[in-house]
């Protein structure tokens, strides 16, 4: 069986609705069924599977996300908010910058998407709405501003790509930081570009800036203290070799429990088994993609698309800079109809030789290709980012769409700085 006639197949299945795990795992028993002689058989598939999830780095994974759910039940993201609308508040767009700092320092504790647009969208859009901001332009922004929790570290699709590539998660993480503090820059331009434009309820704003004032910087700072510290407990002690990704992921964890539970008192006791079981349904799904991307993505090794892919390339296209638009243009498309985790794992293995072909880092590749599938959270049609914003604020899916257009935008100007100057991912690497 051809790799032709594979991907047609796995496209099918995806096009008739059949679950990606399922899909996956058709596609690579498939050609060992029809083949007798090839390597894959049935057995290798199953092997590969299990070899797949068998992997230290990715216990990060659901500890982030569990770290994530608790987080979001102990009212993280309002201390946040509070803190940053605090100091800029007063700014024009002082009050929507500061819901896209807050999706920064959000996404610095959750490592998912997901997670960010839930936290902080449902807590900060009736706010802003409540002050006479535009309901869907609200809504717009956190969706894409909730897209930085995979770009700025710690990043569950960058341990991800760590696992396919074998690069440093760890640098990786280092790597994310600038391109996620460059998009949430451009973010904020936009912002202020149409508060300014639109205008602002002054009045409102300036009830509320009041009401924040009135509880003094002290008080403020001391709520949003546990909260400012947990990313730079996380980070920090990746980054000292305290502890691996992993391990960090553990700490995150319990310190994320003991803060809600202990100090803030947001979480009781009988909640904590709801917040488990739910880490463990969000888990699940991604365990089962996990296990037959990796088994897909070695029987395409052994059917050596990758090679015959990057040997294409390199010999269609001679100019490094034409390479990377058309990878570029690749990803985008992938990120709008494929789901972040399959796609790094499927597509790494097949882009990796070319990237390295054109003398691209490893760590640099990894940067932009997340940026790249970043996008595809809040492009129709998969926009996981929109389908969430969406079923918060009951504003129909394309309608947010269209509203997030121009974010988007500044998303893709974000990106060719990153693809096209490597300094912006590697410069805090040394």
């Amino acid at each position: 069986m051809s790799a032709g006639v594979v991907f047609i197949i796995f496209f099918l299945c995806l096009v008739c609705a059949v679950p990606i795990s399922i899909s996956l795992g058709i596609v690579s028993i498939l050609p060992g069924a029809f083949d007798p002689s090839f390597t894959a058989s049935a057995s290798y598939v199953i092997r590969s599977m299990f070899g797949g999830i068998d992997s230290f780095p990715l216990l990060a994974v659901p500890m982030f996300i569990l770290s994530g759910l608790i987080m979001a039940r102990g009212g993280i993201s309002k201390r946040l908010f509070d803190l940053f609308a605090y100091f800029i508040g007063g700014l024009p767009a002082g009050l929507p910058c500061a819901v896209i700092i807050t999706c920064l320092f959000y996404g610095a504790i959750s490592g998912s998407g997901i997670a960010t647009v839930a936290a902080v969208g449902s807590m900060t859009i009736p706010i802003l709405v409540n002050l006479g901001y535009d309901k869907t332009f609200c809504t717009a922004l956190v969706a894409v501003a909730g897209a930085l929790g995979v770009i700025i570290p710690p990043s569950i699709p960058f341990i991800i790509f760590g696992m396919a590539s074998g690069a440093s998660v760890s640098d990786i993480f280092i790597a994310g930081i600038i391109p996620g503090c460059l998009i949430a820059f451009l973010l904020m331009i936009y912002a202020v570009f149409i508060c300014i434009k639109q205008g602002e309820d002054k009045e409102k704003i300036g009830a509320e800036m009041k009401r924040l004032r009135d509880r003094g910087l002290i008080r403020v700072f001391c709520d949003s203290f546990f909260a400012l510290m947990s990313p730079v407990i996380i980070l920090g002690c990746i980054y000292s070799g305290v502890a691996s990704p992993t391990e960090a992921a553990v700490i995150s964890v319990f310190y994320s429990l003991i803060i809600s539970v202990f100090v803030y008192k947001t979480i009781k006791a009988r909640e904590i088994y709801s917040i488990l079981s739910e880490a463990i349904k969000t888990y699940a799904p991604i365990l089962f993609i996990l296990a037959a991307s990796t088994a897909f993505s070695r029987v395409l090794t052994l059917m050596q698309v990758p090679q015959t892919i990057s040997g294409w390339i390199l010999s269609t296209f001679s100019s490094k800079i034409i390479i990377l638009i058309v990878v570029n243009l690749f990803l985008l498309v992938v990120g709008m109809i494929m789901d972040t985790t399959p796609a790094i794992l499927i597509l790494t293995p097949i882009l990796m030789p070319i990237m390295t072909g054109i003398g691209v880092d490893p760590i640099h590749f990894g940067v932009f290709m997340v940026v790249n599938l970043a996008i595809g959270f809040v492009t129709p049609p998969i926009g996981v980012n929109l389908f969430v914003a969406s079923s918060m604020t009951e504003i129909p899916m394309m309608e947010i769409a269209r509203r997030a257009l121009p974010l988007i935008v500044f998303n893709l100007i974000a990106l060719v700085f990153i693809t096209f100057i490597p300094q912006i991912s590697l410069a805090l690497l040394g």
